[in-house]
C-alpha cells in the first residue's frame, strides 16, 4: 500500500539559501515521510556558499534551481513553513487547508556581509543551516501538534 508522503513547502524570500536548505534537510532526515518543496517569493537563484556548507554535511544542492512561489502554486500541500519574516508577512494564498509554521532564520547573506574573511562568512552559513537541521529534525513531532 503506498503511504501519503506529507507534502511540505519552505517558503523564504528568494529560495536561494534558508528554504533551499530546509528542503535538503527534510529529504535527507524525512524522505521517508515527506515530500519536500522549496519557493521564494521572489527568484535570486543558489547561494553558492549555502550550496557549499550543505555539501559539507552530505547534501547535494548543486543540481536545485531557485524556484517562484509560481512553479509550485498547484501542488495541495500540507503544510507551508516561512523560513523568513519577509516571506512570513508576504507568503502568497495558497488554497486548501495547509498548516502554517513561521520558524524565521537569520539571513546567513546579511550575516556575512560585513565579513572579509572566507571561512568566517562560512561559519554563518554553518550556523544557520545547524539551526535549520535542528528545527526540521523536529518537524514531524510539530505538524502533529500543530
Amino acid at each position: 500500500m503506498h503511504k501519503h508522503k506529507t507534502k511540505v513547502l519552505f517558503l523564504c524570500t528568494g529560495n536561494s539559501c534558508r528554504s533551499q536548505m530546509a528542503e535538503g534537510w527534510a529529504r535527507q532526515l524525512h524522505g521517508d515521510i515527506f515530500e519536500p518543496y522549496s519557493a521564494g517569493t521572489e527568484i535570486h537563484g543558489m547561494n553558492q556558499n549555502a550550496v557549499h556548507v550543505m555539501a559539507e554535511a552530505g547534501i547535494d544542492l548543486s543540481s536545485h534551481h531557485s524556484k517562484d512561489v509560481e512553479e509550485v502554486k498547484d501542488v495541495p500541500f500540507d503544510a507551508i513553513i516561512t523560513v523568513c519574516d519577509h516571506a512570513h508577512e508576504n507568503c502568497p494564498f495558497f488554497p486548501g487547508n495547509a498548516r502554517r509554521i513561521h520558524a524565521g532564520f537569520d539571513d546567513p547573506p546579511r550575516l556575512a556581509q560585513s565579513i572579509e574573511d572566507h571561512e568566517k562568512k562560512l561559519d554563518c552559513y554553518r550556523r544557520v543551516r545547524d539551526e535549520i537541521r535542528d528545527f526540521v529534525a523536529e518537524l514531524p513531532g510539530l505538524l502533529q501538534t500543530a
